[in-house]
């Protein structure tokens, strides 16, 4: 039985998108990304892969099966995404300014807990879902440089 990898593209019927605000400073886009897509990771099983391991044997933690697409945008068109998110009801994590000032889970729950959706202050949102939908939801949105 050949083992061996396909040459063939491999095409998702999904898409993981991570929408940024595009005034955040370098190290904001990195913390940022990673904060959200963390969440994804733990609440959808099918988005994780086979774990990895090396030609030696040693063995290291499973990644997304699946490209997560960055793409950054004004904060008007995060809003409007956040809103097509909601109304698509596809699978999301939010980062808002407000969790730059705060230095723990708790905290950052309390602060996200603390403002009415209108009211956020988003500054980056991951959604997980088919490719279609999280197209339409990212609309206006550019590729990350």
């Amino acid at each position: 039985m050949d083992t061996a990898p396909s040459s063939e593209p491999i095409r998702f019927d999904t898409k993981i998108a991570v929408l940024l605000r595009a005034d955040l400073e370098p190290w904001q886009r990195l913390n940022v990304t990673s904060f959200l897509v963390s969440g994804l990771g733990t609440q959808l099983p099918e988005v994780i892969g086979e774990p990895y391991e090396d030609a030696d044997g040693v063995p290291y933690l499973p990644m997304f099966r699946q490209p997560v697409m960055v793409f950054e945008a004004t904060k008007e068109t995060l809003t409007t995404a956040h809103a097509r998110t909601l109304s698509r009801a596809l699978p999301r994590a939010v980062f808002t300014s407000d969790l730059f000032a705060t230095g723990n889970d708790r905290d950052n729950r309390a602060a996200v807990r603390a403002v009415p959706t209108a009211d956020l202050d988003l500054v980056g949102l991951a959604v997980y879902g088919p490719r279609n939908a999280v197209d339409k939801v990212v609309k206006g949105a550019r590729m990350h440089p």
